[in-house]
């Protein structure tokens, strides 16, 4: 690949600290007890090709100022994208106005200052790939001809796409703090369709990394999208019955996402969770461990700190299938009469620790018979009762071998009583998200078919 240099106009991340110093300075000025401020800077490239030809060409560059200050127990926020002194200067002084009319919360104001990262991290998180764009163009086309030349029942094509991003946050406070760290992030991805007629399938598959050293091959991105797409032609439905049901990975992660929903802290105080005030109470079998470990090297959710400055750590979030802790930040520990938890902006590398699973062949055989989940569709979880109702894809599933694909099916269950009847996690863990888990084998939910 042809190589570019780092584009001078780029700020360092010396000139965001300064930024930071001078909207605090001023925020001090004005008069503020507490302020904070964070300062990020973004460029990429987008590039979507389909039937070989080019649908999309995007370069981005933005940059963003915010600056939240305190007057007592009053809270005001503004933001700007113009990092000249002057925009600054404005940008707090419009805060600062704001914070006159606004009501006072008890809960309102910094992180404590102890809780402050001190300590200086590197978890690899910036591996920029200076890829030209016609380099990205002729990458995409090659994801997609693998795709459509692995079989002849590959027809038509919704595309592929490459994108490349890099970014630099910094964050700082009047309690001394300051602190940044860049990122990178890379994707692969391609989609193509089989068969004719009323018989007309489509799959995917992507690649993503923090260092496009890491992303898989082109080639196999493509193969793999095409190999999932044949493997759906011709598909059943089913009659409505009560069956196990297997995730396969990427869609097992989001059980594990409706789970953390309900135990963030805003959804705690706000009552608006299925998992209301359940630490210390039993929500997942005996055999399952959820960590939290915000520094594996690269991972595309590690952060040396939070979104307030507050330093990140290793924590066992379930133990035991018992919940040892909400996820929390300084504002929703506040409400709720706790500390907060380092998770202001979100959890860091959620791993579900697989038990006796093992791969995804393992999985099939301990499920028997059922239905294993490639697809879901639609919205419909209720996150305050734990409804659970989904348009959902796959394959049904006789003495552990799969049968035919299925199609226009719902499953339907309660989360409370999915996540309690978990059977096992497998080993076969999908790793491009900020939640690492196995596949996941439910004891039974309802499948509404014919």
């Amino acid at each position: 690949m042809a190589v570019v240099p780092q584009t001078p106009s780029r700020l360092s991340e010396s000139d965001l600290e300064n930024i930071i110093e001078q909207a605090l300075g001023e925020a001090r000025t004005r008069g503020a007890s507490q302020a904070e401020a964070a300062v990020s800077q973004n460029s990429g490239l987008s590039v979507g090709v389909r039937l070989g030809q080019i649908e999309t060409l995007e370069h981005q560059r933005d940059r963003s100022l915010g600056v939240t200050v305190y007057f007592g127990q009053r809270k005001a926020s503004a933001s700007t994208a113009d990092f000249s002194l002057p925009a600054v200067s404005a940008t707090v002084a419009k805060a600062c106005s704001i914070a006159r009319f606004t009501a006072e919360d008890a809960c309102a104001g910094l992180a404590d200052a102890h809780l402050m990262q001190t300590r200086q991290l590197d978890l690899e998180l910036s591996h920029p790939w200076d890829i030209q764009a016609q380099d990205a163009i002729e990458l995409a086309r090659e994801c997609e001809a693998a795709a459509l030349g692995f079989d002849k029942r590959i027809n038509n094509s919704e595309g592929a796409s490459l994108s490349t991003h890099r970014g630099l946050h910094v964050y700082g406070n009047t309690h001394g703090f300051v602190g940044g760290y860049p990122t990178t992030s890379h994707s692969l991805s391609c989609v193509v369709l089989a068969g004719s007629g009323d018989d007309m399938q489509r799959d995917y598959w992507y690649s993503s990394t923090r260092d496009w050293r890491d992303l898989q091959s082109a080639r196999s991105i493509g193969e793999t999208a095409a190999r999932r797409t044949i493997a759906r032609l011709a598909p059943r439905k089913l009659s409505t019955r009560r069956a196990p049901v297997l995730f396969v990975a990427e869609i097992a992660r989001g059980l594990i996402a409706h789970f953390v929903a309900a135990i963030r802290g805003s959804s705690q105080y706000r009552e608006s969770s299925f998992l209301l005030h359940a630490a210390g109470q039993q929500v997942f079998p005996q055999n399952i461990r959820i960590s939290e470990r915000p520094h594996i090297k690269k991972a595309l959710a590690s952060a040396p700190f939070d979104d307030e400055g507050v330093a990140t750590a290793d924590r066992e979030l379930v133990a035991d299938g018992v919940l040892q802790q909400y996820i929390l930040s300084s504002y929703s520990a506040r409400k709720l009469g706790l500390t907060t938890t380092g998770n202001a902006g979100g959890a860091h590398n959620l791993i579900l620790a697989s038990t006796d699973g093992g791969g995804l062949e393992a999985q099939l055989k301990r499920l028997g018979t059922g239905m294993l989940v490639g697809e879901l569709m639609g919205q419909g979880v209720n996150p305050i009762t734990g409804d659970y109702s989904r348009g959902a894809a796959g394959f049904w599933v006789e003495n552990g071998e799969l049968q035919f694909p299925v199609a226009e099916v719902t499953i339907a269950g309660n989360l409370k009583p999915m996540l309690r009847n978990i059977v096992s996690v497998g080993d076969d863990v999908d790793l491009r998200g900020g939640i690492r888990c196995g596949s996941i084998l439910l004891e039974e939910m309802t499948i509404a078919g014919e």
